[in-house]
């Protein structure tokens, strides 16, 4: 029988949750670089020297890349043709995160929301699944911390706003956030779809690599107006000034209802901690 055995992915999704904590995506450090390179003002490019050097020594030394370690969110793409071996891909996943931020000794940020109490493994973990074509398993993780997740925001707008309300709206959240959020930032928003839909497409879209355009030359064309709107701020790294507010913008869309039109802004600072792996059906036993 051809299967995806829950024991490799428990394995291996554990070893890219520990991962993910010190060692920054090359996409993440490209684009650090071209900031730097960039940047007319000193104080700014020491910052962002500092940061190239943070991520350096987090993967020589195996330390995590800030000391929010974030929350483990994971999104699923699961083939519609795949059989699993296991034990139940969502508690697979879970334990896969429980274990990762345990053995890498990892901060553990989730908690009660309204006593405080920590769960003290950082579960449960938050995880989306999308149901796809072919017999492929995709699990992406994110180690999303606190500080650049409280400076997201979900509204919805009058069809008649349209881009000038989204783009009004994106941009006054960015002059809101300040340094908050530990800029240089990357800015993922979802348009469309539902209340409860929007967020999710803004967090999706920070997983797609600073290195590539959107495959939709007018949403590709939208993200670098936005880009260049944000970074016109002036807010800088860390809120100190500098061209460099922003490395990035991404954009997810989808179809909404006549009567609206859902916008979400999802913040995630400099530190863009996300990784992914991709299994194959195989035979088992």
């Amino acid at each position: 029988m051809q299967a995806i055995d829950l024991r490799e992915v428990q394995e291996r999704v554990r070893d890219m949750v520990m991962h993910a904590a010190t060692h920054l995506p090359q996409d993440v450090v490209r684009a650090l670089e071209q900031a730097r390179a960039d940047e007319t003002e000193d104080t700014a490019r020491e910052i962002l020297d500092q940061l190239l050097q943070n991520q350096e020594l987090a993967q020589r030394e195996g330390l995590p890349l800030c000391q929010d370690t974030g929350l483990g969110v994971f999104f699923v793409e699961l083939g519609e043709d795949c059989r699993l071996k296991g034990n139940g891909l969502g508690e697979t996943l879970n334990q896969a995160m429980i274990d990762g931020y345990e053995q890498a000794y990892l901060r553990k940020s989730q908690c009660h929301p309204l006593t405080r109490q920590n769960t003290g493994t950082n579960a449960p973990a938050l995880i989306h699944y999308d149901l796809v074509p072919g017999d492929e398993l995709k699990v992406s993780f994110m180690a999303k911390g606190g500080g650049s997740e409280n400076m997201s925001r979900c509204t919805m707008l009058t069809p008649a706003q349209g881009w000038e309300g989204i783009k009004e709206f994106v941009v006054r959240r960015m002059a809101e956030a300040g340094p908050n959020p530990c800029p240089p930032t990357i800015v993922g928003i979802g348009i469309g779809g539902s209340f409860d839909l929007a967020p999710a497409l803004a967090k999706k879209a920070l997983f797609r690599p600073l290195d590539e355009s959107h495959p939709d030359p007018e949403i590709a064309a939208l993200e670098k107006e936005l880009l260049g709107e944000i970074n016109a701020l002036g807010i800088g790294p860390m809120g100190l000034g500098g061209r460099t507010t922003a490395l990035g913008v991404r954009i997810n869309m989808s179809m909404c209802h006549i009567a609206s039109l859902p916008l979400a802004v999802n913040v995630q600072c400099h530190s863009s901690r996300h990784q992914e792996v991709v299994f194959s059906c195989r035979p088992t036993d």
